[in-house]
């Protein structure tokens, strides 16, 4: 990782050290501020499409960076190609033609007279094109080798008429993210304006030089400037995956952005007061002495740490972690007893109706023999009934109240909050729970907050993501519960599934069928949801069959779910909507087809939605053969492995950050460059340098923020 600032970057031709030393120095014409509209060849049209890409100003392209590299430094002999290779190549056309088959296509057959040659086949090509590609042309091509039925052949390559002027490029040829529209040399033309503004006036960099020293770490402008055209010698492996000192610099300084603006989130919610909830624990031994379990040493640590939290005079904000089937449940009740023994109001909020009521269902079972109301507050309320809601939270009648996002609707109004829960928060926005919070904030300051996930995210992750964030996990699971077995069978196998499905239900037991899409496609070959339920149906005529998925209306869908919830249908057939928040002891059975196409949380969280009463459970993973590498690992990984934890750790190994995050969990950080386990060896002197800038350059450490996170930045100011 170390590389000193200037020494590997010189061979790129351009040196940008002197302009780079002056960091702290703000630039006389800044590239933040520099419209893209400013370069050459940028009208309305391009800059609308620019937009698509995120790419409002000049500083956009430069941090616009490749996906990955070509290399077209070198002339490859066509003899010398094999499938699977990108190469540049130079030959005469010996022959040319449009051939008519089941796909109208041109096909140019290049080479050299006594050595072998290669087929260049378009699809899509016009009149002119095809006069112009005539015998005795001699190009230059770059594409991808391909084994076609008349040997090797690239389809639709790069080419250019060979002439003297036509030079080999000097440089690694970058491939950037497009859109429709935008062409790849159109951004690289672009790009190259921006390098030429980059030279006369580059980004500021707002790491100071004893932050960046010790990390052998090149400037900002010699990194981008490095990514966007590395030289003849640069690594292609290192590049692509992003291993390369100039891509750390920027990974490292999205890190530092990240970990500034949370812990600048976490300053500012540690300097308001809270209510101090010590309570006279009153409730909470009433409660546990009526449960029919104890606590575990892992849950009662947890309610140890919780119980600290909110007797101090500061807001908690914890995250607490459990696997599925954990008992975090019992653990919130305990909280907001506590907050109820202080006299204070309790709010959770939880991401679907059914999910609340659940929630709704065992609150009110263990806190109503106590006198404690417990009250539901969904969408679906409406009018008087919705009124005479609300006023019982606005009087104080209504100690605990359970909901949805209708919980932070700006007519709600609670006498005194005390405490807020948030279960599932991965489906709320930052700004949503924030929200929420702020509808306690009184004379004695903002409520506390407890954060449950059944999510299980790897502790290098959550370092990263929820840097705000006090962290409670419950690793162990309660005795007695009984583990699930899963296998994995092809699809082939799919009448002796059903019959598996008729034997279940016909014991008196429920059973889901889980689809990964809606929609027919053949090229997922992926069973649609709705075929499969029609399918099962008619199949399994003697059975009660339930359709949910997430083109059906909320209410409709939240009817079925709730009718199978009360055993009213014997198979769910659904799509991965039922990942959290169905609690149905009865099912015993989990079908999950196309199981290839899931990462391993997203399985683990379906699998625990069976196993949850104490008949032995069994999950089907039917899968479509042939299966790649990855896929038979993760598969294995899944029938070998029932502890979320170690599945989470296993399945951010295989598939990256990214992936295992997802883009619905929209209140988990997203990264650009930066990737928590790839770059975990950046993350503690991220941390450091995060603190580093607030306390000594906070101008820095602002501007940092707004390069990085734009406007998403904005929910630390709350």
């Amino acid at each position: 990782m170390s590389c000193a600032p200037g020494a590997t970057f010189a061979a790129n031709g351009c040196d940008v050290s002197q302009q780079a030393s002056a960091r702290h120095e703000p630039p006389s014409s800044s590239l933040e501020e520099m419209p893209v509209e400013t370069l050459r060849r940028v009208g309305p049209r391009v800059a609308e499409r620019l937009a698509k890409l995120g790419i409002a100003r000049v500083q956009d392209l430069l941090f616009h960076l490749p996906v990955r590299y070509q290399d077209r430094t070198r002339l490859v002999p066509i003899e010398a190609l094999r499938p699977g290779q990108e190469a540049l190549i130079e030959g005469t056309i010996r022959e040319a033609g449009v051939s008519i088959g089941r796909r109208r296509s041109l096909k140019v057959w290049l080479g050299e007279e006594t050595l072998g040659g290669i087929m260049l086949r378009f699809f899509h090509f016009s009149p002119q094109q095809a006069a112009a590609l005539r015998p005795g042309v001699r190009l230059r091509c770059y594409g991808e080798v391909r084994q076609g039925p008349q040997g090797l052949e690239m389809v639709h390559p790069e080419y250019r008429l060979h002439s003297d002027s036509v030079q080999i490029e000097a440089r690694l040829t970058p491939i950037y993210p497009a859109t429709e529209g935008l062409q790849q040399p159109t951004l690289r033309g672009l790009t190259e304006q921006a390098l030429e503004r980059l030279a006369e006036s580059p980004p500021r960099d707002y790491l100071p030089p004893e932050i960046l020293a010790p990390l052998g770490l090149p400037s900002l402008a010699e990194a981008l400037l490095y990514l966007h055209r590395p030289p003849i010698e640069a690594s292609l492996e290192d590049l692509v995956e992003r291993r390369h000192p100039a891509f750390q610099r920027l990974a490292f300084e999205e890190l530092v952005a990240h970990q500034a603006s949370l812990r600048q989130l976490r300053r500012a919610q540690r300097a308001r007061p809270a209510p101090r909830l010590q309570g006279d624990g009153r409730l909470r031994e009433r409660l546990l002495a009526a449960l029919p379990f104890a606590l575990t040493e892992a849950q009662a640590r947890v309610v140890g740490e919780i119980a600290h939290d909110l007797a101090g005079c500061r807001p908690m904000q914890r995250l607490l972690q459990g696997d599925v089937g954990a008992g975090k449940t019992v653990v919130a009740a305990l909280a907001a007893l506590q907050a109820v023994e202080s006299g204070r109001q309790v709010a959770l909020m939880a991401p679907t109706e059914l999910l609340a009521e659940q929630h709704l269902r065992t609150l009110s079972r263990w806190l109503e023999p106590l006198g404690v109301e417990t009250l539901w507050l969904a969408g679906r309320h409406k009018g008087r009934e919705r009124a005479e809601l609300l006023a019982r939270l606005a009087s104080g009648a209504a100690r605990v109240a359970v909901g949805t996002h209708a919980l932070f609707q700006d007519d709600v109004e609670f006498q005194d909050l005390g405490l807020v829960i948030i279960d599932e928060q991965h489906r709320f926005g930052v700004h949503q729970r924030l929200k929420l919070r702020e509808k306690g904030a009184g004379a004695e300051g903002a409520p506390h907050q407890l954060i449950m996930t059944a999510t299980p995210i790897p502790r290098s992750l959550a370092m990263t993501l929820f840097a705000d964030l006090d962290l409670s996990v419950i690793d162990h699971l309660p005795p007695g519960r009984t583990p699930i077995v899963t296998v994995a069978v092809p699809d082939a196998r799919r009448e002796q599934v059903m019959a598996r499905v008729r034997a279940a239900c016909g014991q008196g037991r429920q059973a889901y069928w889980v689809c990964t899409l809606i929609e027919e496609s053949e090229s997922l070959q992926c069973q649609a949801a709705e075929e499969a339920a029609n399918e099962l149906a008619a199949a399994l005529a003697e059975l009660r069959v339930g359709l949910v998925h997430g083109r059906i209306k909320g209410a409709e869908r939240e009817a079925v779910m709730a009718a199978f919830a009360a055993g009213e249908l014997d198979l769910l057939v659904a799509t991965t909507v039922i990942e959290v928040g169905v609690d149905v002891p009865n099912a015993s059975l989990m079908i999950i087809e196309n199981p290839e196409r899931l990462g391993l949380s997203q399985l683990h969280q379906l699998r625990g939605r069976v196993g949850r009463g104490g008949v032995e459970s069994h999950c089907v993973l039917l899968y479509h053969a042939p299966l790649s590498r990855t896929a038979q690992e993760r598969l294995a990984i899944i029938r070998q492995t029932t502890s979320g934890f170690e599945i989470a750790e296993r399945d951010l190994a295989l598939r990256g950050a990214g992936e295992v995050l997802g883009t619905r969990q929209t209140g988990l950080v997203q990264f650009r460059i930066a990737d928590p386990l790839r770059d975990q060896p950046l993350l503690p002197p991220a941390q450091r340098a995060a603190d580093q800038l607030l306390e000594q350059h906070p101008e820095a450490a602002a501007a940092l923020i707004r390069r990085w996170l734009g406007d998403r930045h904005d929910y630390g100011q709350v």
